[in-house]
């Protein structure tokens, strides 16, 4: 018999799915008031949630740091209703997205202008030009602004879809309801952006809306 059979996994080798398998054993030991489950679940989703928070507000948000801390107590809050309808780590980062959406509106009065940090984006591309960057950059803090003026559940599935880059089936499975009510959602959120864009056509332009 080869030994080959008997070698464990190199990391690059290795499936996600024990990861993710532990993440949910830990979460349900927490919901269960498992103390230092729950310590080491916060510990391990502690870095998504603070970057989920920080591509919503913008890195540059004088209330960023704030909003993370919000968004762990949020989420510490939040554990007792966790029923593994979706892994610990989409429900996290539903939770910092609501959280960071709800910060936004409470801050709109603060309208300066941003400094993001192009590296705490969850997905942005290392091939763009310094002018495609402006203009993505541009064109993120419009969606921000808009989660500010739309209903929370149209925000969270704008967010979550267009903002984190997830699918369809993701955020029908993290927010818990069917994939068409997300789709409808969404659609609400861009009729939202579209009668902004009626209030200051320049809006066009930062959305690429005319193309």
């Amino acid at each position: 018999m080869s030994d080959s059979s008997a070698r464990p996994s190199s990391p690059s080798e290795a499936p996600a799915a024990p990861a993710t398998d532990r993440l949910t054993l830990l979460a349900v030991r927490a919901t269960a008031g498992d103390l230092p489950a729950t310590a080491a679940l916060l510990e391990a989703l502690a870095p998504r949630i603070a970057t989920v928070v920080r591509v919503i507000m913008g890195r540059g948000h004088p209330d960023t740091d704030d909003v993370v801390q919000q968004a762990l107590i949020a989420f510490l809050q939040a554990l007792p209703a966790f029923r593994g309808e979706c892994a610990p780590a989409g429900y996290a980062s539903r939770i910092a997205v609501r959280t960071a959406v709800a910060a936004r509106k409470r801050s709109r009065r603060d309208r300066a202008r941003e400094q993001l940090d192009l590296d705490a984006e969850l997905h942005a591309s290392a091939a763009l030009s310094p002018g495609e960057e402006r203009d993505a950059a541009r064109r993120r803090e419009v969606l921000r602004a808009l989660l500010t003026e739309i209903p929370e559940e149209q925000a969270e599935s704008l967010a979550l879809r267009v903002v984190l880059g997830w699918s369809l089936d993701e955020v029908a499975a993290a927010t818990g309801v069917p994939v068409n009510t997300v789709r409808s959602r969404i659609r609400l959120a861009r009729e939202a952006l579209r009668r902004r864009i009626e209030a200051d056509p320049r809006l066009v332009l930062d959305l690429e809306l005319s193309s």
